[in-house]
């Protein structure tokens, strides 16, 4: 070890920021999705809020070990294993009542919360189908001006035949008839 150079440690290397690789677009989306969002968060009511967050807490492993270790107590108490607590329910008929009333609670609760995220739900769906039929227009008007192109250049092709129909807009109200029509 004498004669040799003291060894230096390599220099810490970090990866260069990666680009997101996203179009500008599909950023600006997200970002208006993630704003929409917390707008939605921001507008709830106090109620939700609360209702939101016991919801929260109850579907987590935090709410499981609490209720174990109170009931496990409960239960080894009330069976006489635990030296110097005296039994305070050995029917268990309290503890019974306890659980039954939590259960209507939390149940409520989550209710409440499934029709906050039903009500979001419904608003993307709102939102995919006029975004859906937006673009099937677009592409209706596309298909026209291709179709008025290929006709001034007297190109021919093997779908000329459909182009009428493709041409046409969807109609969302008869397709959801249409729809219903078939599932009676």
């Amino acid at each position: 070890m004498h004669g040799q150079p003291p060894r230096e440690e390599p220099a810490p290397t970090y990866p260069s920021p990666a680009a997101s690789g996203l179009a500008p677009v599909l950023e600006r989306n997200i970002r208006a999705l993630h704003e929409r969002r917390k707008k939605d968060e921001a507008e709830a009511s106090g109620e939700e809020r609360i209702a939101e967050a016991i919801t929260r807490f109850t579907g987590s492993m935090r709410f499981v070990y609490i209720h174990l270790a109170m009931f496990g107590f409960w239960i080894v108490a009330n069976l006489g294993w635990v030296p110097g607590v005296p039994k305070w329910d050995e029917s268990f008929v309290v503890l019974a009542m306890i659980a039954s009333v939590e259960a209507i609670f939390l149940s409520t609760f989550v209710l409440i919360s499934q029709n906050r995220m039903q009500a979001a739900a419904d608003k993307r769906a709102d939102l995919d189908l006029q975004i859906s039929l937006l673009a099937e227009h677009e592409v209706t008007r596309l298909v026209s001006l291709v179709q008025a192109i290929a006709e001034r250049l007297k190109v021919e092709s093997d779908v000329d035949h459909e182009l009428h129909e493709i041409k046409q807009d969807v109609a969302p109200e008869a397709v959801l008839d249409e729809i219903e029509a078939r599932r009676s």
